[in-house]
């Protein structure tokens, strides 16, 4: 890149305009935690839906999905693409919820909705281990694409990326805040998509590539291009369609698509300016991040395997890369090299838009959880509110560095991908229903969290999870376990669903008082709180506003017409670029005929919207 003035000058300018906006917005949102974490609450619904899909858009989201498609084809990608139900089951149902709340961090929610020790200990120890545990571990994934884009494209080593990208977001998304982090993600995410079209457009038209008709051609391509899994790979099918679509898109909790909304999604929710802003941003977000954001990723995955076909073509080329960050993602950042002068300069300033993005809004909701339900919760309660704003800050330096330095350890990101989802599994199902079901007490999510954890880490970094399940040796020789692979993630929901079951009924209930309070606040369905609802008959407490509470049945209905809208124009999109022009014109008037069911739908439940 050196003498490439045009290609320095765009990616300086970009630098220049974020880092700008958090200092001209830095000395409001210092006034207080409010102002720091959730602006306020004064966002509209188009900006927040912005943040939430410029966050999802990371820097290593590319190169996953290159891993998923060069593997598993494009049909891999379910294994993501089912979260489009969690997402839209949080639209209609749970983002009312979560605004009606009024909670600073939904971590806060735990001592809204359960009592006793036992709910202190679990909004402590949650906000520790996902404000810092789990979210460094997450911005270190993130940061490991940065380290393969940087190498690649600027030919840095992993600690000149690691150091220099970390300084820059520390400027702007410490100094600006919450209102920093979603002003910069507009801006970021219009240059991000830019970017990966741009990147799209040079893959295909690359000699070797030969257009869409050559890509389609190629033997190295034509098995990778369908939408489905082939139904003559049972193995295949399961772990990659039956699994995520029967169970992984209730029972997994993942950032981004926690079930019933949570992490940084509900804090956009709880930032809204009313219950309808935070329902718009929502459904914004799942339709941009599922529709309309995924094929340019794809095309550029799938070129990639025509001039790329293997990892040892990649190391043939860049052989100053190390070999432990070697991986198909690396395809990726590797077709980027194709691009020319200026446009060059433009998506790999794309690619730290999106990095940028990702890492500060990591920040700034890690920072919230350890001040607001950590720090302030248990060692200062009673400090001001200047003083919180300037231990967040130095909290995201913290969280900065720690996800640096774990960053030069890690080889690729869908390997944490596979963990993540996995120590989550059968989680999920408390998420949803713990705003339903009176029932459901602190206990029951300790209990799901240890017993989840602890059995993820038996079936995978155990002999006896090798015994059961099987496994690679060093030199990828796979030995044959007592079970099929796929049956891991389901043993895991059903052994974690039952614990907290039995821990639901042979612990106490949650107060009457807190229960009752909390109806009154957010209003759910009136089903699952019947012996809250007798209680304040009894005591004449006046809980209940029937014209507020959430109607679930319109919801589910509403979720199911949202998912097909997004799938059918997902799978449209993909047949018009492939050039099959008779499924795409069925699929787009299967698109325009959901888009006016849930626009009907949502009329008809009065004002569901």
């Amino acid at each position: 890149m050196s003498g490439y003035w045009l290609d320095w000058a765009i990616i300086v300018l970009f630098f220049a305009v974020v880092v700008g906006i958090g200092l001209w917005v830095s000395k409001r949102s210092r006034r207080s935690t409010s102002e720091y974490f959730l602006s306020g609450r004064t966002m509209p619904w188009w900006l927040l839906g912005f943040s939430m899909v410029a966050t999802t858009f990371a820097a290593d989201t590319p190169l996953l999905v290159t891993d998923i498609v060069r593997k598993d084809g494009v049909a891999g990608n379910w294994v993501w693409w089912v979260f489009v139900l969690t997402g839209m089951l949080t639209v209609f149902i749970y983002a009312r919820l979560w605004r009606k709340s009024e909670v600073l961090t939904d971590m806060e929610f735990y001592e809204l909705r359960y009592s006793g020790r036992a709910a202190s200990f679990l909004r402590g120890f949650r906000a520790f281990y996902l404000g810092l545990v789990f979210n460094v571990l997450v911005m270190s994934v993130v940061t490991l694409a940065a380290i393969k884009i940087g190498g690649i494209m600027l030919g840095l080593t992993p600690y000149q990326v690691v150091w220099s990208t970390a300084v820059i977001v520390l400027l702007f998304s410490a100094l600006g805040g919450f209102r920093g982090v979603v002003y910069t993600d507009f801006i970021l995410f219009m240059i991000a998509m830019i970017g990966a079209v741009v990147a799209a457009y040079y893959a295909l038209v690359q000699p070797e590539v030969g257009g869409i008709d050559g890509l389609l051609a190629h033997e190295a391509v034509r098995d990778k291009i369908h939408f489905f899994p082939r139904w003559d790979d049972p193995d295949v099918l399961i772990t990659v369609l039956v699994i995520p679509l029967a169970l992984q898109w209730w029972s997994a909790w993942y950032p981004g698509a926690e079930p019933g909304g949570g992490g940084y999604i509900a804090q956009r929710m709880l930032a809204a300016k009313d219950e309808n802003h935070a329902v718009g941003a929502t459904f914004f977000f799942n339709f941009m991040h599922y529709a309309i954001r995924p094929w340019p990723w794809i095309l550029v995955a799938l070129a990639s395997l025509i001039l790329y076909p293997d990892i040892a073509d990649l190391q043939k080329a860049f052989p100053d890369i190390p070999v432990d960050k070697l991986g198909h993602d690396m395809a990726y950042p590797a077709m980027l090299r194709l691009l020319p002068h200026g446009w060059y300069g433009l998506v790999l300033a794309s690619l730290i838009a999106a990095y940028m993005s990702t890492i500060s809004t990591h920040l700034n909701w890690g920072a919230s959880y350890l001040v607001n339900d950590v720090y302030r919760r248990f060692l200062r309660p009673d400090a001001d509110e200047r003083h919180y704003v300037y231990v967040a800050m130095a909290a995201t330096a913290l969280m900065m560095v720690l996800s640096a330095v774990l960053a030069l350890q890690l080889q690729n990101a869908k390997q944490i991908f596979d963990i993540i989802i996995l120590f989550g599994a059968g989680t999920g199902l408390i998420f949803l229903l713990r705003w339903f079901w009176w029932r459901i007490n602190a206990w029951s999510e300790i209990v799901a969290m240890v017993v989840s954890g602890v059995v993820s880490i038996v079936f995978n970094f155990t002999e006896w999870g090798d015994a059961l399940f099987g496994y690679h040796d060093a030199m990828g020789t796979y030995y044959a376990g007592l079970f099929p692979a796929w049956w891991k993630y389901p043993l895991v929901v059903a052994i974690t669903t039952v614990a907290w079951l039995l821990a639901t009924y042979w612990t106490p209930a949650t107060d009457m008082r807190t229960l009752a309070a909390f109806y009154k606040k957010v209003q759910p369905a009136p089903w699952g709180f019947r012996p809250v609802l007798q209680y304040a008959e009894r005591y004449h407490l006046d809980i209940r506003q029937p014209h507020e509470e959430v109607s679930v049945g319109w919801g589910i209905v509403a979720m199911l017409l949202g998912s097909a809208l997004v799938l059918t124009l997902l799978y449209s999109i993909g047949q018009w670029l492939y050039g099959f022009w008779i499924s795409a014109s069925v699929a787009t008037a299967l698109t325009i005929v959901f888009a006016y069911s849930i626009y009907r739908w949502m009329k008809r439940s009065k004002g569901i919207l």
